[in-house]
């Protein structure tokens, strides 16, 4: 299998091309507008065929390179089915299989970062990866103050539907702000600093307590993400 992590410093967004070998087809996870000519570099020098495009939630910290690449590629793009970005041209549900080229990803609602954020699960037969997004970061978890996030939705999401993958599922997270690059299922139950040890009261009681300012491209991104990248004449 052919996979590569991509950085945007800017906003510490990490995207995901993978494809079942060079020459093939491949799928993209969590682009960011402002990477997309590197991401085509990759997908030209690698003899790929981008066929899908996937964002796992609405971000509020980039603009997703959703639409530049569906321009430029004409793949599909790709949310999760309560997303409310119209503009999408596949809206996933709880179970559905994205199978590209052999690369089998499974859709898992996993709410509570916000309202509409999707996991995906790679080869969930026997399950080598789980995408998740801002739902699970690595050694915390994604903020739940805005865009419909719910911190108990967050601890549900994560301890009742990722935690139940097996322990050497390594995660790949859509940000890390400390440099890490990838965990596993079984070191954030047992490392999490907000997850180990603690009740769901406690998680919701610390979640619900944190003070933090508003991404500072969100009054920007969420609109421009909500139709796929596009940006306003006035930003």
């Amino acid at each position: 299998m052919l996979f590569r992590q991509f950085f945007d410093a800017e906003s510490s967004t990490y995207t995901y091309l993978i494809a079942s070998g060079v020459g093939r087809e491949a799928l993209i996870i969590d682009p960011v507008k402002a990477q997309v000519p590197q991401y085509l570099q990759a997908i030209r020098e690698l003899d790929l065929k981008l066929v899908r495009a996937i964002d796992t939630h609405t971000h509020a910290d980039h603009v997703t390179g959703l639409g530049d690449l569906r321009e430029a590629t004409d793949c599909i793009t790709a949310m999760g089915e309560f997303t409310r970005a119209e503009c999408v041209n596949e809206a996933v549900r709880e179970g559905d299989m994205l199978d590209v080229d052999g690369v089998k990803l499974e859709a898992i609602y996993t709410p509570g970062h916000t309202d509409e954020s999707f996991s995906f699960v790679l080869d969930p037969l026997k399950p080598k990866a789980v995408f998740t997004g801002d739902v699970l970061l690595i050694r915390g978890t994604g903020r739940t103050d805005f865009q419909g996030g719910d911190a108990g939705k967050s601890w549900d999401s994560i301890v009742d539907k990722l935690f139940r993958l097996p322990d050497d599922t390594l995660v790949y997270p859509a940000h890390d702000y400390k440099g890490w690059t990838v965990s596993s299922i079984g070191e954030e139950k047992h490392h999490n600093p907000r997850l180990a040890h603690s009740t769901r009261a406690q998680y919701i009681e610390l979640m619900n307590g944190l003070v933090l300012s508003n991404p500072k491209l969100m009054d920007i991104a969420i609109p421009a993400n909500l139709a796929c990248g596009k940006l306003s004449k006035a930003a």
